[in-house]
């Protein structure tokens, strides 16, 4: 089975309530659309809500940040790819872009890095063996891909002087 690099996970429709008095999405739904891509990750690699109902553990984001490119605006739609950057046996490095669905520039980036947890005993512990070997195909297949440069900068301001 082929997989795509990156991996196409999530699509929907900047709606008007998520506009906000600039006249472009909010920074609020941006997250929100990142959040639903994530969640469509989790379902891809077998950590979705099935499996968390019936294991009683999940992922949680330990990191997370968002870099603004480029405006989207009521009814554009997004379409969110995932490149998978790096894992381990408890976390996993997600790079998601959030593009624009008909002319396929790219409005945000957002990276996550999650670990996989216990519910109940509230601690991490490693992911299930299909999971790591599902991981294992997905790096394979993305291991060519560079890491997008706008998250490799420094966050923040460069410092002034005195």
């Amino acid at each position: 089975m082929e997989i795509a690099a990156p991996l196409e996970i999530h699509r929907e429709t900047v709606d008007p309530e998520w506009i906000d008095y600039n006249g472009h999405m909010n920074v609020a739904y941006y997250l929100m659309a990142a959040d639903h891509a994530m969640d469509a990750f989790g379902d891809h690699i077998g950590l979705g809500e099935s499996y968390t109902k019936a294991t009683n553990r999940s992922t949680f984001a330990v990191d997370m940040r968002i870099v603004y490119l480029r405006e989207l605006v009521v009814d554009a739609p997004i379409r969110v790819t995932a490149q998978l950057i790096a894992f381990d046996a408890k976390r996993i490095h997600v790079c998601l872009a959030l593009r624009h669905g008909g002319e396929g520039w790219v409005s945000a980036l957002s990276e996550w890095v999650l670990v996989h947890v216990d519910l109940g005993a509230r601690g991490s512990l490693p992911m299930p063996e299909k999971t790591l070997a599902k991981l294992s195909a997905i790096m394979a297949a993305h291991k060519g891909l560079a890491r997008p440069t706008a998250l490799a900068r420094p966050f923040g301001l460069a410092r002034a002087g005195g």
